[in-house]
């Protein structure tokens, strides 16, 4: 037996009751994604964030994702720590369930990492320069 469903854009299937416990946010972000195997990367790839919530995030894929497999995802975070500081949202889970449109994410854990920001960094040093006086 074959069974179909209809989905939307975000993965969530139409006309099924909402099983989800957590509350899902609509963020769409650029997302750069590692398919591990053991401590070997299997595959890379890019796509965008469609919903995320704290415990799984939904997100387009080039190809079909294998379920079971542990995953990396890397996103900018839409907002500045301290109105100044970009971070970056690393996030650490499995795939769960993968189609043609994207892959879903069931998190295990995740961090926020800082990206430094103008404001924070140290000038830079210019190289030293050589003086020679003519004589």
């Amino acid at each position: 037996m074959i069974e179909t469903h209809q989905e939307d854009k975000t993965g969530a299937r139409i006309g099924e009751r909402e099983r989800r416990l957590k509350r899902r946010f609509q963020i769409e972000q650029d997302v750069r994604y590692k398919m591990l195997y053991g401590q070997r990367i299997a595959e890379t790839g890019v796509g965008k964030t469609l919903n995320i919530s704290s415990s799984g995030v939904w997100f387009s894929t080039e190809n079909m994702l294998t379920s079971g497999m542990p995953v990396e995802l890397s996103m900018n975070w839409p907002v500045l720590l301290n109105d100044s500081c970009p971070m970056k949202l690393m996030i650490y889970g499995c795939v769960v369930r993968s189609n043609e449109k994207g892959a879903a994410v069931a998190i295990e854990r995740y961090e926020f990492r800082t990206q430094g920001s103008k404001a924070f960094q140290q000038p830079g040093i210019p190289a030293p320069v050589e003086l020679r006086f003519p004589g």
